[in-house]
């Protein structure tokens, strides 16, 4: 990948697949980030798509995107400094997860995997996910992704994945989580949560709804990636264009759930950024944001090292 700091749009392959209208491709040629990521970094949110001629979409599916490969992927990651990934199933996938798994076995032992699975998923499957890499499964409740999310059917996943040690992870918007953490406190594994619970970045940070958050997290087993911040920023500016001081409505959030659970954050991409419609940030400047809600050298390490290790690297840590 060069090295120049105004990052070229990717021209897609040609699948079977028709992409949905106005889809956002990710960018092939970021920049080299200027925040030096510490040795071990892991990538612990970011997606495979495809390729659709080879590991085809779901029928079932809510968009269509452009091929993302575990092949760019790895040179992404090589590209920004980063050591690991962990690969999260993308919905556009639903439940077949050979697309990931096939990029999880493939990394050398460098990535892990967190699976979509039915309820009716068989012991020998989830061993064999759990041989190659997988670690968790992700129980989306966003409903512009998916039709539903039964309860009943997302506890018994958690019942058979909970003797495997894996942990859940959860996407939901912030306004949501007073309906929703009662469920998740009944959950009998870790919980990882998306995107710092999408909360509304134009509320106060110390306001009931995101104290709301913080007392969830507090009480319970939760880790809380600090990502994805082109997701939450209202007034932006973006990441794009060398800017240095990016989303900078989100960073209070972040640094405020860094500052009070220092040991149960991650970080990740989001690689290659599925369903943004106002602009696609550069990859090489979403690193740059890092410092803006990690601030000093030790929260940076536990953030992007310790604490995904420990998680995802038991025994391995750096």
């Amino acid at each position: 990948m060069s090295t120049d700091t105004e990052p070229d749009r990717r021209t897609p392959l040609e699948t079977t697949f028709t992409k949905t209208p106005g889809w956002l491709d990710w960018y092939s040629n970021p920049s080299k980030p200027r925040f030096r990521l510490p040795a071990g970094t892991v990538d612990a949110h970011c997606h495979v798509f495809g390729p659709g001629a080879d590991f085809p979409f779901a029928p079932e599916r809510k968009y269509t995107p452009c091929d993302a490969s575990k092949d760019q992927l790895f040179a992404l990651r090589d590209h920004l400094g980063i050591s690991r990934n962990v690969i999260v199933q993308a919905t556009c996938h639903g439940a077949d997860n050979s697309a990931m798994v096939d990029a999880v076995r493939s990394s050398g032992g460098l990535a892990r995997g967190v699976a979509t699975v039915r309820p009716d998923i068989s012991e020998a499957e989830l061993s064999r996910l759990d041989d190659a890499g997988v670690r968790g499964v992700r129980f989306n409740f966003l409903k512009r992704l998916v039709s539903s999310a039964p309860q009943e059917d997302l506890a018994a996943i958690a019942r058979k994945i909970a003797p495997l040690g894996w942990h859940v992870v959860i996407y939901f918007e912030g306004a949501d989580l007073e309906g929703l953490e009662g469920f998740f406190a009944s959950l009998p594994t870790s919980l990882v949560v998306d995107h710092m619970g999408r909360p509304d970045v134009t509320k106060p940070v110390d306001g009931p709804e995101f104290s709301r958050f913080l007392r969830f997290v507090d009480r319970n087993d939760v880790w809380v990636k600090v990502s994805c911040p082109e997701r939450l920023s209202v007034s932006g500016p973006g990441a794009l264009n060398g800017e240095q001081h990016a989303y900078t409505d989100a960073v209070p959030f972040g640094r405020r759930v860094i500052e009070e659970f220092p040991d149960r954050v991650l970080w990740g991409t989001d690689w290659p950024h599925p369903n943004l419609a106002g602009h696609m940030p550069e990859d090489g400047l979403l690193v740059d944001y890092i410092p803006q809600v990690a601030v000093t050298p030790e929260q940076q390490h536990k953030l992007l090292v310790a604490n995904p290790m420990r998680l995802y690297w038991p025994g391995d840590e750096a």
